[in-house]
């Protein structure tokens, strides 16, 4: 069934990216470690099949993704609570969906489990490593395209702000070089992510106030401990 999917969710992908109009502002610089390293896995993390940094490949990634929203009809606390009672309201469901493994639904525990799906070989399964009020963070388990971690944050200053950082290097020298080399499997990223953004925006009852920021710092040489 997921395999049935992957041609029209490329190609819808690759339509959508093409024709898409949100204004963004995305830029790339050189990072260094351990200034760009993930934060530690809290110690109730189920260790078990963790895909940590040290079993990927290739160049570290960290990187932001934000939006701002004006007029919005919920608090930062709240608009939190609704991505993670259910993280799949926000996925682009054309061709990326989460689906719960583990845990129950409605709510969100360390150590549920989700396995995102996607067209291509690019399912990926991640462990809960983390929850508060406003934020949630998952970590990569074994199979999935990438190593490392990833956090789903709101905020409120001046707007209400949503944003998703990463923390990830290519799973394997397959997937880099499909990641980093051909950029095929990045562009997918980019456009999920940013596309994860615009529907948090329509949750939030607001509208995006300015572009989508997009800024990634590259690791060359990283010391990936566990």
């Amino acid at each position: 069934m997921t395999a049935a999917r992957w041609p029209l969710g490329v190609s819808l992908t690759s339509w959508r990216y093409l024709w898409r109009t949100t204004p963004l502002y995305r830029d790339e610089v050189e990072g260094s470690w351990p200034e760009d390293a993930p934060p530690p896995l809290p110690e109730a993390v189920d260790r078990e099949d963790v895909q940590w940094l040290a079993d990927g490949a290739g160049p570290h990634f960290h990187r932001r993704y934000s939006v701002r929203i004006e007029g919005a009809s919920v608090s930062a606390e709240e608009l939190a609570a609704q991505v993670m009672a259910d993280p799949d309201q926000a996925a682009p469901s054309e061709f990326a969906t989460f689906q719960k493994l583990r845990g129950d639904d409605g709510e969100l525990r360390v150590n549920d489990e989700f396995v995102v799906r996607m067209p291509g070989p690019w399912d990926g399964p991640v462990r809960v490593a983390s929850t508060t009020p406003r934020s949630f963070r998952l970590v990569t388990l074994a199979g999935h395209l990438e190593a490392g971690q990833i956090e789903f944050r709101a905020s409120n200053g001046e707007l209400l702000e949503f944003h998703i950082e990463s923390w990830a290097r290519s799973g394997d020298r397959l997937s880099e070089l499909l990641y980093d080399r051909l950029r095929i499997s990045k562009e997918v990223q980019f456009h999920m992510w940013t596309s994860f953004l615009e529907r948090v925006v329509k949750l939030s009852g607001g509208k995006r106030a300015g572009g989508l920021r997009i800024h990634t710092r590259k690791v060359a040489e990283l010391r990936a401990d566990r």
